[in-house]
């Protein structure tokens, strides 16, 4: 659970500060076009990466094996 948190932290303050540091783009025609091209990225990368980990973080489905898949595997990885 600490895991979680701690890269859930790490990632959302990384997003951040890339989304803000829209506020550095210097002065050009283009500034406002720049700045939002800034925030929509970020947005839309956290966004991906947090439902992507969600997704792992409490899968709804698992793989579903057959009863010869699993008697191989339990040859095959067999720790005598």
């Amino acid at each position: 659970m600490t895991s979680n948190v701690l890269s859930v932290s790490v990632i959302s303050a990384f997003w951040l500060a890339v989304g803000l540091s829209s506020f550095l783009v210097p002065k050009s025609a283009n500034k406002g076009l720049t700045q939002m091209i800034i925030v929509l990225t970020a947005c839309c990368c956290y966004l991906f990466w947090v439902l992507a980990f969600m997704h792992q973080l409490n899968p709804l489905i698992g793989p579903v094996l057959h009863n010869a898949t699993v008697r191989y595997m339990q040859e095959a990885w067999r720790t005598s």
